[in-house]
């Protein structure tokens, strides 16, 4: 089924919108506070609320344009758990200590950029990402 064949209910759209403002204020007590933006996004009470309500609404979500948005936030929670693992991994080296900072701040830049993105679909009313349009 195409994810734009159905419209979703108006409660869902805004819940999507406090999930993205839950992922943002995480990412922005990384920016205002001395922890990463990654390390602020995956910890964060706010983040993990959204990622908790992400998966709870999945079945409502299905077969409308909102079920991009829950595969972009979740994407994004995701893949951004596994890059700090990895920069972890470097950090261990203490040799390679540099370059996972500088991974974490890239990290950090991928997670801003997905939250502004994926918002910036969801107030236009589209789907998000190279999902079914």
């Amino acid at each position: 089924m195409n994810e734009a064949a159905l419209e979703p209910a108006d409660r869902l759209v805004v819940l999507t919108h406090v999930m993205y403002a839950l992922h943002a204020l995480s990412a922005l007590g990384g920016l205002l506070t001395p922890a990463l933006v990654v390390t602020a996004f995956l910890t964060g009470w706010p983040s993990l609320i959204a990622i908790i309500i992400n998966y709870v609404k999945r079945n409502e979500a299905r077969g409308t344009w909102i079920m991009a948005h829950l595969r972009w936030q979740a994407r994004t929670f995701w893949f951004a758990l596994l890059w700090l693992m990895v920069a972890w991994l470097l950090a261990l080296t203490v040799i390679l200590l540099p370059l996972a900072w500088i991974f974490l701040a890239l990290t950090g830049l991928w997670v801003v950029y997905r939250i502004v993105r994926g918002w910036l679909a969801l107030l236009d009313r589209r789907p998000v990402g190279s999902y079914p349009q």
